[in-house]
């Protein structure tokens, strides 16, 4: 395993206005899954071979979470979304055109509906940022409606936990809540699977764009900034 550490130089924050943003930075190559576990218990996620955490120093909005799944009750509505007509296929992280259309999509869509500054994505930073880095814990989770894929989700399945590094779907068919029915569909599998967390990201509470979380508690809170050899303080919202 080879690490390289980068600190981010600040920049204008892509969720709170007037605010900045700065972040730390691993390039890994060959990441272990003791050392990945050990990353997300403290807040890290991962793009590709880079593994980062927000270092803000005037703000600390970004809370990380887990879902503890063992203990995830779905309710009457989440199980009623998990009976939507979509069949998931799981393989390993790929590119194809189908996929850089479906993401563009998207995103025009996010721009329009929430604000989202609108970046076109070249097939190389597609492949960079969600294909490199799978090894043996990186999955790609593809939605069908009938033989349409209407979306397509990135999530690392070890034994330990599952994390839910990034989705994305075709608001054509939000009928189906895609979106929800991801994240319900990850914690099913951790349930079968007996893993009992799943690390959905951050979370900023009654943000338009990341307050959704808020819809799938109970889930646990980080509420400390741990360094790699301090322990994380875990604790329920």
């Amino acid at each position: 395993m080879e690490v390289y550490e980068l600190i981010q130089e600040p920049r204008p924050c892509s969720y709170l206005s007037n605010l900045e943003a700065k972040f730390h930075y691993f390039f890994i190559k060959d990441c272990t899954i003791p050392f990945y576990v050990h990353l997300l218990e403290r807040g890290w996620r991962r793009f590709g071979n880079y593994f980062f955490a927000p270092i803000c120093e005037a703000c600390e909005a970004c809370v990380s979470i887990r879902q503890d799944c063992e203990e995830f009750v779905f309710s009457k509505s989440h199980k009623r979304i998990l009976r939507n007509p979509i069949t998931l296929q799981i393989r390993r992280p790929w590119v194809s055109e189908t996929h850089l259309i479906l993401y563009d999509k998207y995103h025009k869509k996010m721009q329009d509906k929430k604000g989202w500054e609108y970046h076109n994505i070249t097939l190389e930073t597609y492949y960079d940022t969600f294909v490199q880095g799978f090894l043996d814990f990186g999955y790609e989770f593809d939605y069908y409606v009938e033989e349409q894929l209407v979306g397509v989700a990135y999530v690392d399945v070890m034994a330990q936990a599952v994390s839910a590094v990034y989705c994305f779907y075709d608001h054509d068919f939000s009928q189906y809540s895609i979106g929800t029915y991801s994240i319900l569909k990850q914690i099913e599998i951790a349930k079968e699977y007996n893993i009992k967390y799943l690390y959905p990201g951050y979370w900023i509470q009654n943000h338009a764009s990341m307050g959704y979380k808020e819809r799938f508690k109970p889930f646990e809170i980080l509420c400390n900034r741990p360094n790699l050899e301090e322990n994380p303080l875990w604790a329920k919202e």
